[in-house]
């Protein structure tokens, strides 16, 4: 898609000022230094994708007809967009707990639990569809599982891993990000156990538009598709489907019809119907009943709210970055809950964050999305600003971003910041140790950080001043390194490949381990990781990289919401192009200091890779060269 119009919006130190930049309507448009941009997607018109009380009790029932149908019994969740739970129906006769089990009999970490509540596996699927959607893409709980395993296509010898190994350890309850119902607040909601990959969950459409998603458990497993070269027959999935039914996800935008590194993501397998969704009967008939779930749900359906307004959560900005669309996250009292502020270190001020992440937006809204219809699309992302210690300095959002990006943003840009700063592996070493649930066992913090200094030969590593990226992170937290070669050993920040699984993966959720099961047993407390540095947990895949002032970190930005490329160029680029207005020394780490300096089994760390053919508007190439 060829951009029309360009606008260059140039911000001094304390002040807006809107510059013409002239147009860039040829095949050569010139690349924008600072925050050059075409104008961004109108939001969705008021008034569509909400979920009404009765398309929630319809949803399930629907779902019911299925698995009685199928003489089967399930229970079924229902979320809006921002996670808010609708309505959680347990059938009679249903399981009351399930298992958590990858088949690849991994031991440890959540490997093997068997006593959680049903009810927390078909909320965690439900908010997964949700989050992981948006109306230009409709992603299932089977496209989080394709997208997160040791290698991508899952099985596929000699390839890296998943583009978002990790990502399932995110929008946690312990997350100070992600909001709780028990308190009235308002916002993007946690779930129980992360982002799940057991096919189960679907999103829903109304209108046209993202609505909510539905996530049904009825076999009593929590898993993941390891084989994706047949097609399966999941019980769980087929369910959902017919829950589905009539707010189906518009074919042309369903993650089949999307495709990353050459190959075609999965929606679903189970699609073959026995029951007539249109003949389900009344919700009132249903034999089952509406059950509470203690700080996600009350006993009963209820309305979804309107995404974009005040209501949801999140609501366009009304002040500096409401020409680029911005879209912020707001309180009950529609106050914007990480607006631009100082650093807590005091060494970031707020002129240079606003700039940050207008420059980034400004990238973003240039960018040619990975994971988004229309070809041509530009990227819909979350930007997360943190200072040294990992405080939020501001956060805004392109208006149609996957909501699961929030959560994620601000763990990539802390795990940037965390692991840069000379303190890192010191603050490590105090922790305590994962106690891990079925068998009981612990898990040793400190002695990841012993392994990462014998394995890139450096005693002095994460207290040394090396710049680390996510992706550089991400390099060492895989269960092959060189990442998805074979034979090779495990980075010294993951399980051991033989012990590897998405539920037992290494440091990531080691960190967060203990306040997971914490909270499945009713725990409240923020905070995943005993480290305000890392407050919501640890982020391992590309999209965020520190920032400096002549040598000295400051903090970190974070991108998170389209492909990994384009995520890591709008932090890395979005930066650099800050840098040039601020112009005090701020910007991206010197390369002398930068992770891939670092060689680790005769291997470099990658620092940040920029996408081929980046630009909408631009047919520029190696747009991060040099910066």
């Amino acid at each position: 898609m060829t951009r029309k119009f360009l606008h260059c919006l140039v911000i001094p130190a304390l002040a807006l000022v809107l510059a013409a930049c002239g147009s860039g309507s040829g095949s050569n448009a010139p690349s924008c230094i600072g925050t050059c941009a075409a104008p961004p997607a109108s939001p969705p018109p008021a008034g569509l994708g909400a979920l009404s009380v009765a398309d929630v009790q319809r949803v399930a029932s629907q779902a019911v007809a299925e698995a009685q149908a199928r003489q089967a019994r399930a229970t079924i969740a229902v979320v809006d967009r921002v996670g808010n739970v609708l309505l959680v129906f347990r059938m009679n006769g249903a399981q009351n707990t399930f298992r958590i089990a990858s088949g690849r009999a991994a031991v440890g970490g959540l490997e093997n639990i068997d006593s959680l509540p049903d009810s927390l596996a078909a909320i965690a699927k439900a908010l997964t569809g949700a989050y992981l959607s948006s109306d230009g893409n409709a992603f299932s709980t089977r496209t989080a599982s394709q997208i997160i395993q040791q290698n991508f296509n899952p099985g596929e010898l000699l390839q890296p891993s998943g583009p978002l190994y990790g990502v399932q350890f995110s929008q946690f309850s312990c997350s100070d990000v992600m909001r709780r119902d028990a308190d009235g607040s308002i916002g993007p909601k946690r779930s129980p156990l992360g982002l799940a990959a057991d096919p189960g969950g679907i999103p829903l459409y109304r209108d046209g538009h993202l609505a909510g998603a539905i996530g049904v458990i009825a076999d009593g497993q929590y898993s993941l598709d390891l084989d994706i070269g047949d097609v399966d027959s999941d019980l769980d999935e087929v369910i959902a489907v017919a829950g589905s039914s009539g707010y189906a996800a518009p074919a042309d935008i369903r993650a089949d019809r999307i495709t990353v590194d050459g190959r075609s993501l999965r929606f679903t397998d189970s699609t073959t119907l026995v029951s007539n969704p249109e003949a389900a009967p009344s919700y009132a008939s249903l034999a089952g009943a509406a059950i509470a779930v203690p700080g996600y749900a009350a006993a009963g359906a209820r309305a979804g709210t309107q995404f974009g307004t005040p209501a949801s959560g999140l609501r366009p900005d009304t002040g500096s970055f409401a020409d680029l669309r911005g879209q912020v996250l707001v309180d009950a009292g529609n106050n914007n809950r990480y607006a631009a502020r100082n650093g807590s270190d005091g060494l970031l001020g707020q002129a240079a964050v606003g700039q940050i992440l207008r420059a980034a937006l400004v990238v973003a809204s240039r960018a040619r999305a990975q994971i988004r219809r229309p070809l041509g699309s530009a990227a819909q992302v979350s930007i997360a600003v943190v200072d040294s210690q990992g405080e939020i300095l501001g956060l805004l959002r392109s208006p149609d971003a996957p909501v699961f990006g929030i959560d994620v943003a601000v763990q990539k840009a802390r795990t940037a910041a965390f692991f840069s700063s000379t303190a890192a592996a010191g603050q490590l070493q105090t922790l305590a140790p994962a106690n891990y649930v079925n068998p009981p066992a612990t898990s040793s913090i400190d002695a990841y950080v012993t392994r990462l200094r014998a394995f890139i030969a450096d005693n002095t590593a994460l207290a040394n001043g090396i710049a680390y990226s996510t992706r550089a992170i991400g390099n060492l937290s895989r269960p092959l390194y060189p990442d998805g070669i074979s034979p090779a050993p495990a980075g010294p920040l993951s399980t051991p490949l033989a012990n590897w699984s998405p539920f037992h993966d290494g440091l990531q959720l080691d960190l967060s381990y203990n306040a997971v099961i914490a909270a499945t047993a009713g725990d409240a407390s923020i905070g995943c990781t005993g480290l305000n540095r890392l407050m919501n947990g640890m982020q391992v895949f590309a999209g965020a990289v520190p920032i400096y002032r002549n040598g000295q970190l400051l903090g970190a930005i974070g991108v998170s919401g389209d492909g990994v490329d384009q995520d890591d160029m709008v932090a890395f680029l979005g930066l650099a192009n800050a840098a040039t207005v601020i112009n005090d020394g701020t910007g991206n780490a010197n390369a002398a200091i930068r992770a891939d300096t670092v060689v680790a089994a005769g291997t470099r760390l990658r620092y940040v890779q920029c996408p081929q053919s980046p630009f909408n508007d631009s047919t520029e190439q190696n747009a991060c060269v040099g910066r």
